[in-house]
C-alpha cells in the first residue's frame, strides 16, 4: 500500500474502535481526526463528509467480520454441521478476535440506522442481507450433506441463529459480569436448534 492507503486504513481502524465503543453516530470528522492524530483537512482528503466516513467504516467492519468469522470457518471446517458450529463460535468471539473488545459494531449500526432511511442504512441492510444469504447457503450445505433434515426451513434456522447471537451480544454488553454465562447460554440455545434440525433417526 502507498502512504495514502496506509493513512486511510489507519483512519478506518480508529473509526471501528470508536464505533465499537460508542456507535457509528459518534463518528464525526472532528472526533475521528483527534483520535487518529490528523487534522480535519487531512481527514477530509480521504472522506469528504461524515456520511462518507460512516459508510466506509461500516464497510470496513463488514469486511473484518467476514475475515474473522467466515474465512476461518470455511478454511478450517468441513462443509455441513462442523462449519455451522465454527461460524457460530467465531461469531460469538469476533469482536475480540477482530481487535474490537467492546460492542459488535454491525449490531450497533443496525440499531442506530434501522429507522433512518438513506445511504448509510442501505449499506447496513446490504450487509445483513448478504449475511443471511451466506448463512442460508451454509445451512443448505449441511442439509445436502445429510447433517440436517432435507426438509429443513432454512430461513427459520437462520432467523433463530442470528437471534441467538444478537441476544448474546445484548446480554454480554449490558451485563458485562455475565458475559461468560451469556456465551454459555447462546451455545446451549444453538445446540438446541441443531438438535431440533437433525435428520430423523
Amino acid at each position: 500500500m502507498n502512504k495514502g492507503e496506509h493513512t486511510r486504513t489507519a483512519i478506518l481502524d480508529a473509526a471501528l474502535a470508536q464505533a465499537s465503543e460508542s456507535g457509528f453516530q459518534s463518528l464525526t470528522i472532528g472526533s475521528l481526526a483527534d483520535r487518529a492524530g490528523l487534522s480535519k483537512s487531512g481527514l477530509f482528503a480521504h472522506f469528504g463528509s461524515r456520511e462518507d466516513l460512516q459508510i466506509a467504516a461500516i464497510e470496513a467492519a463488514a469486511a473484518r467480520f467476514t475475515e474473522t468469522v467466515f474465512v476461518p470457518a470455511i478454511r478450517g471446517s468441513r462443509r455441513g454441521l462442523p462449519r455451522l458450529r465454527a461460524l457460530f463460535d467465531h461469531w460469538l468471539d469476533w469482536t475480540t478476535r477482530g481487535g474490537l473488545p467492546h460492542a459488535c459494531p454491525m449490531q450497533a449500526a443496525a440499531v442506530e440506522f434501522d429507522d433512518h432511511p438513506g445511504p448509510v442504512r442501505d449499506v447496513v441492510v446490504e450487509h445483513f442481507a448478504r449475511l443471511e444469504r451466506e448463512l442460508g447457503r451454509a445451512v443448505r450445505m449441511a442439509a445436502d450433506q445429510g447433517d440436517l433434515r432435507p426438509d429443513l426451513d432454512v430461513a427459520q434456522f437462520v432467523f433463530e441463529m442470528i437471534g441467538q447471537v444478537h441476544a448474546y451480544y445484548h446480554r454480554a454488553r449490558l451485563f458485562e459480569s455475565e458475559a461468560s454465562l451469556a456465551r454459555s447460554r447462546a451455545r446451549k440455545a444453538f445446540e438446541r436448534l441443531v438438535q431440533s434440525s437433525l435428520p430423523a433417526a
